[in-house]
């Protein structure tokens, strides 16, 4: 049988061990990926830590896989074949049969499976994932740089594109972290006047050259009304996992302006009725995207040279990387290469 690598997870809030593992075989509706890099992402937390019940350790964590397909199951439609370069994220799958797959709305499906979570992930040397959960990666585009779109990358550009914003509104990124540095490119490639909310004056000069217009400070400024100031913002971006300071833009929405929020938090948004009926203003969570979001938001980034800014480590350094990304010390995003 033939062996492969792999960094597991034992059991909640066990250490992370890399082990030899024997290599996994596609069943009917499976292919097997040979991971050419693998995201390391603050929602790996929720295998390291236990957070979600029932999963089955051990488990090989990882939810944005980039690699090559090296072995088919039965049943798989004509176009994954042998060699075919191809990504797995946060969407790992959908069952067909909830509500919500049934009214085409796969994303949050009931049952949905996420990479790492529900099945082994990609901290591997090869990963086996449903055909559904595949998005084909353009030819131009590296492995460790299609990585994290496959995540925080498909996050933001999904959000964005579906916010209802138009070409010259005002979009403001709340955050220039390992999601709103991407969501910054994503909103002046798609023609917006960007705002980049952030912490501190050091990162005005990265935000502008990312793409942004006008850079607003957070430790020193009233956001609502330096956002005002520009206008009102038609949407914000909301990518930090910080409820009290996404509650500070509100008030700098324009007129029918909306708060999309894809950091996750467990602390609460506070909003009267009255800012948002005052101004017919809204707010709305966004979660990942598909299979087919992941494959736009990576031929997007292909055609406008959208790329992340990343730091690699060999599969091996999970821990250190892991460690990396969890304790901030990792402005952006931290990828695993196989060398593979």
């Amino acid at each position: 049988m033939t062996k492969m690598r792999a960094v597991q997870i034992p059991r909640a809030k066990g250490a992370f061990e890399l082990v030899e593992r024997d290599m996994p075989e596609p069943r009917t509706g499976e292919v097997r990926v040979r991971v050419q890099a693998c995201g390391v992402c603050r929602s790996d937390s929720i295998t390291q830590e236990g957070l979600f019940p029932g999963i089955r350790y051990p488990m090989v964590p990882g939810h944005e896989i980039a690699g090559v397909i090296d072995a088919v199951g039965p049943n798989v439609p004509q176009q994954w074949t042998v060699g075919r370069r191809v990504g797995v994220g946060w969407f790992g799958g959908h069952c067909g049969y909830c509500e919500p797959c049934r009214r085409d709305d796969m994303m949050d499906c009931r049952n949905l499976k996420i990479p790492g979570i529900s099945y082994d992930g990609g901290y591997a040397e090869a990963m086996i994932a449903p055909f559904d959960a595949l998005a084909s990666i353009p030819d131009d585009l590296k492995a460790e740089d299609a990585a994290p779109l496959l995540c925080a990358g498909v996050t933001t550009y999904n959000a964005l594109r579906r916010s209802g914003a138009l070409p010259g509104d005002l979009v403001a990124i709340l955050g220039v972290g390992g999601l709103g540095h991407l969501g910054v490119q994503f909103a002046a490639r798609m023609g917006f006047r960007v705002a980049a909310i952030g912490r501190g004056r050091g990162t005005a000069g990265m935000a502008r050259e990312l793409g942004a217009h006008a850079y607003i400070d957070s430790e020193t400024q009233n956001i609502a009304e330096a956002l005002q100031a520009l206008g009102g913002a038609s949407v914000v971006l909301a990518t930090v996992p910080n409820g009290p300071l996404m509650s500070k833009v509100i008030d700098g929405l324009a007129v029918r302006g909306k708060l999309v929020v894809v950091g996750v938090s467990a602390e609460p948004i506070e909003v009267t009725p009255l800012q948002l009926i005052g101004a017919s203003r809204t707010i709305s969570g966004h979660a990942s995207g598909t299979s087919q979001d992941s494959e736009d938001a990576m031929r997007f980034s292909s055609q406008a040279r959208v790329r992340p800014m990343i730091e690699t480590m060999p599969l091996e350094r999970a821990a250190e990387a892991y460690d990396r990304m969890m304790s901030g010390k990792a402005q952006f995003r931290m990828v695993l290469v196989t060398g593979r």
